[in-house]
């Protein structure tokens, strides 16, 4: 795992090493073991790579690297699972070391780059210059778990794995896009192709953007979506989940049983392929689905017992911890678990602008950091549990979402708004008392921050892409919170295209999800706060055999009986006792609602002093001060919109 910058542009030699030094040196915490610089003023082209050394541990394993046959230099941020087999298929190498590096430039001498990349299972950002065709090449993987931005400054084209990078060079302008603020505040992340600043982009996962001398006049007048074509700079698709998904759907597989002998057969040589490693390695084990399984599969092709980590809180409506360490027992790992105060954890909040590079308002990037912290102690890599949930339908908006426009649609759209009144009449604790009392089936967690969102909501939804929608943005519609910005830009979420020929709505959302929510929330917290504690973190349902599996399997396999992630579960009773597993869904949530009616009152309070918002500009300081006083009088609770804006005056004050 490391960190990747460079430069494309016409500068005088100083200038390329002044800058890229700079820009290389902003992601040592990516890549503290190794550092590598190229700098090629002839081709206008200056390249810079931090190394985490996890494979080859040698300097055979060094950046940039140089193809064999001299056409291409590659920096690369991520793993190449199956590089060792890729190997057997390349012809007459001589190999200096064992690294995936050096399999990827034999590959792109021998096969070109988009040859490769369909052979290629792993994760990872890369960067190739083509000295032949002098053009640069960004790349990132099927489904976005290695971060790459990219912008243009005064005619120079500059990248990095982080905003950090880009923000390290002399001529960046810091320019925030109040479209993409719009934006962050609707989705709590600022979605890609988007960035929080003017002018810099985020790949898009799957694309390849290719430049040359001609692309570096300016940047585009519009937000680069794939496909792209403009005076020397393209960017496409070179993998599209949106086609895997709908070729998925025309080629279901009907039986149950030969549904779930596949799946775990796919998992288990995804894990397989992941244990590879010249460092110690471990897993995440929240207790939940999704980690155990993982954690289950690992067990079974390790000799030795699995190193699992685990946090857990003091207020136990937000601990699984207890639930981790019962399925540790029974598989027999080398189980460490923490338990943290509200003050530990709220001693991170200081870090998070500063980690996260732009604002970032998943309030489960705390715990997300402090499992991180924890899991470094002992490894260098750790396996997670992510994408089952979009993946197989695990999320409780796959199964609320219909129940809900049931409820609703035959309610006239006036009488929606008397409604929604109404809910918000009831004070959020009573409605957390109702959520902790139903039958243990429908036990329901922060039930009074599902009941006013969902009243907020009542008002606009039209269908039941309207509900999930409503469900997975927090924006307002009536009233302006940002000011000069439009939340209305195109998106991929509001890109029906992109889910047309999807016939149930479960999987529409389904796909939404992992286009969306999966690469810019989930995909987002775990790489940087794993990389901010120096720990490289691999995730085994987003082997894409394991994707393009679970897109032929229909509706009724993902969600039974209103219970989502059946064919996963059916693989994991095989090593966990269903009664291990089974409870209410909690996530991996912490109380900031809590924190900042109480010991982080006074910190909020500063952020949000109706001073200081009116002299910046950015927000509506009427709108501010009301969400403000109706959250901390305990009738109303508006934390997420809250932390959004908290995490962005945060993260102001780190610019």
């Amino acid at each position: 795992m490391c960190g990747i910058t460079g430069i494309f542009g016409n500068l005088r030699k100083e200038e390329f090493e002044s800058s890229i030094h700079k820009m290389s040196t902003a992601l040592t915490h990516r890549g503290p073991d190794d550092s590598g610089i190229l700098i090629n003023p002839d081709n206008k082209v200056a390249f810079g790579h931090r190394r985490l050394s996890i494979i080859d541990l040698s300097s055979a394993g060094h950046q940039p690297m140089t193809s064999p046959c001299g056409r291409f230099t590659v920096v690369f941020n991520g793993e190449i699972y199956n590089h060792l087999q890729l190997r057997d298929l390349l012809d007459g190498q001589s190999w200096c070391g064992h690294s995936d590096t050096e399999t990827l430039v034999a590959a792109f001498s021998q096969w070109g780059i988009e040859k490769t990349l369909q052979q290629l299972v792993g994760m990872f950002a890369i960067a190739v210059w083509d000295f032949k065709e002098r053009k640069l090449s960004l790349i990132r993987d099927r489904f976005g778990e290695k971060p790459l931005y990219y912008s243009w400054s005064k005619g120079v084209f500059i990248f990095g794995s982080e905003l950090k990078s880009l923000r390290a060079y002399k001529g960046f302008s810091s320019q925030i896009d109040r479209n993409a603020l719009s934006l962050y505040m609707q989705y709590m992340y600022v979605p890609n192709p988007y960035s929080i600043f003017e002018d810099v982009y985020k790949m898009e996962p799957g694309c390849i953007l290719q430049i040359d001398e001609s692309g570096l006049s300016q940047p585009p007048k519009d937000p680069p979506f794939a496909p792209f074509n403009s005076q020397g700079i393209s960017i496409m698709q070179w993998y599209s989940l949106s086609d895997i998904a709908k070729n998925g759907q025309n080629n279901l597989i009907k039986d149950e049983n030969e549904a779930i002998e596949l799946l775990e057969e796919t998992l288990l040589e995804s894990v397989r392929s992941q244990l590879i490693t010249d460092v110690p390695l471990g897993a995440f084990l929240s207790g939940g689905i999704d980690s155990s399984v993982i954690v289950s599969l690992m067990q079974k092709v390790s000799k030795n017992p699995v190193k699992t980590f685990t946090i857990g809180f003091e207020e136990s409506a937000f601990n699984e911890a207890i639930y981790a360490k019962d399925v540790a027992k029974h598989l027999g790992t080398d189980h460490h678990e923490l338990y943290i105060t509200a003050s530990d954890a709220i001693e991170v909040i200081p870090s998070l602008p500063t980690l996260y590079d732009e604002p970032f308002a998943d309030s489960s990037q705390i715990p997300t950091y402090l499992v991180s912290q924890l899991a470094r102690q002992s490894v260098t890599v750790s396996l997670s549990g992510d994408a089952g949930d979009e993946l197989f339908g695990g999320y409780n908006r796959y199964v609320w979402g219909g129940l809900i426009w049931n409820k609703v649609k035959w309610i006239p759209p006036s009488f929606r708004g008397v409604l929604s009144n109404i809910i918000q009449k009831v004070p959020v604790s009573a409605w957390d008392n109702i959520g902790s009392s139903l039958p243990k089936k429908y036990e329901v967690f922060s039930m009074g921050d599902k009941a006013y969102r969902m009243a907020h909501r009542l008002k606009i939804v039209r269908s039941l892409d309207d509900v999930y929608h409503s469900l997975v943005t927090e924006g307002y519609k009536e009233e302006s919170l940002v000011i000069g910005g439009n939340s209305e830009l195109k998106t991929k979420l509001n890109n029906c295209d992109l889910v047309s020929g999807i016939e149930e709505s479960e999987q529409r959302m389904m796909l939404w999800d992992s286009l969306t929510y999966l690469p810019d929330d989930i995909l987002t917290k775990v790489d940087r706060a794993a990389m901010g504690a120096g720990l490289e973190t691999r995730i085994p349902f987003l082997d894409y055999r394991v994707v393009e599996l679970a897109w032929r399997l229909p509706l009724n396999m993902k969600i039974k009986n209103g219970i989502g992630k059946w064919p996963v579960r059916e693989v994991l009773y095989k090593y966990v006792p269903k009664e291990l597993i089974e409870r209410p869904k909690a996530g991996f949530a912490v109380p900031v609602g809590q924190w900042i009616r109480g010991p982080l009152r006074e910190w909020a309070d500063d952020l949000l002093d109706e001073t200081r918002i009116r002299r910046e500009g950015y927000f509506n300081y009427k709108l501010v001060n009301k969400l403000w006083s109706q959250h901390l009088s305990g009738r109303y609770d508006w934390t997420p919109r809250l932390w959004a804006i908290l995490m962005f005056q945060a993260w102001l004050d780190t610019e």
